[in-house]
């Protein structure tokens, strides 16, 4: 990711805002610690310059506002954006805070959860992502970043169009034991009402036996930054796949739900599977292009979700940030996937 050029500051007390822009590192903008009952006047006056900080670097880390708790958390982001996303579709449970306001998602601490853009997989994405932490971890922990245009032009040109061509597909099955389950990921225990989103949402659904939720969704995995028109990798396909989980962790989930059942898994577009050497290359490109700070209790940080994927490395609790979604994306469109019955002899 680029970071080489200062977005300007507006003037403020002393000491003065100050940006630190450093290879390896997102943006650092240092501020002066407002008091506890300021913030929200302090996020409303400086909203247009972190957002401007955002459009031109993908990313910034706020230092020294002190945030300490899920009030203030919720009182800030809602100054910074119109209004916060409900987290539908979760691939795992979160804990609410406030409305729009969420716990990272619960994933063991040692283990990392790799680069990917969220909710990636929904039919309108959020375009903006607010991160704040209250307390930060002794070890490791760091939501690193990557920006998706730079990882695009690094992948393989030949990967990069079958999966421009054919988008990629997520396959879920849902239930109790691992994840988050059907009524959590929908909000809802009316199956009808799961069945309505579904069909509104480009995602085909069966209802099992037991009484378990399959579902197939087919997304593209290039899309066009809305303001800047740079194509960027924008997926979560390396991250949902089954050859990223750690060796154990996939064969217990395979020797339990079978292949085919798996909790969540990603293929090619056209439903074919997608290799171990595929997977281990986007991780790759990804861990080449990454920059990184430690989180510091009090921290906030905003990510373009399209233009930044993010990642959350393994660490020692305790941890929390609180998290929230924002600028939901029109739904992006590709073209239909190229098959073996589409194409018939000629391929």
């Amino acid at each position: 990711m680029s970071f080489t050029r200062p977005a300007p500051i507006s003037p403020g007390t002393a000491p003065a805002p100050r940006l630190d822009l450093n290879p390896g590192t997102p943006p650092v903008l240092h501020v002066p610690t407002p008091a506890p009952a300021e913030l929200p006047a302090w996020a409303a006056e400086h909203r247009h310059t972190l957002h401007g900080l955002v459009t031109e670097h993908g990313a910034v880390l706020v230092r020294g506002l002190g945030l300490c708790d899920a009030g203030q958390v919720a009182a800030v982001f809602g100054q910074l954006v119109p209004a916060l996303m409900a987290d539908t579709e979760t691939f795992a449970p979160r804990h609410t805070h406030a409305p729009g306001v969420y716990s990272s998602t619960v994933w063991p601490a040692n283990q990392p959860m790799c680069m990917h853009h969220e909710l990636s997989y929904t039919h309108s994405p959020p375009g903006l992502m607010l991160l704040a932490c209250l307390t930060a971890p002794a070890v490791g922990g760091a939501t690193a970043l990557a920006d998706s245009a730079t990882v695009l032009d690094a992948l393989p040109p030949e990967l990069v169009d079958r999966f421009e061509r054919e988008g990629w597909l997520l396959t879920r099955t849902y239930n109790d034991d691992i994840g988050a389950s059907w009524n959590e990921a929908f909000g809802t225990e009316d199956p009808a009402v799961v069945e309505s989103y579904c069909r509104a949402h480009a995602i085909e659904f069966a209802w099992q036996g037991d009484g378990s939720l399959r579902t197939r969704q087919r997304r593209p995995a290039v899309v066009r930054h809305p303001v800047t028109g740079r194509r960027c990798w924008f997926n979560q396909i390396a991250f949902l796949n089954e050859w990223t989980l750690a060796p154990e962790v996939r064969e217990y989930f395979v020797d339990v739900y079978g292949p085919e059942a798996l909790p969540f898994n990603t293929r090619f577009g056209d439903g074919g599977p997608i290799g171990e050497d595929t997977v281990e290359l986007i991780n790759t490109v990804y861990a080449e292009h990454t920059v990184r700070e430690p989180w510091q209790s009090g921290d906030l940080m905003l990510i373009d979700n399209i233009r930044t994927a993010h990642s959350r490395e393994a660490f020692e609790p305790p941890r929390e940030v609180l998290v929230a979604m924002a600028a939901p994306q029109a739904p992006a469109s590709f073209p239909p996937a190229r098959t073996a019955a589409s194409e018939g002899s000629t391929r």
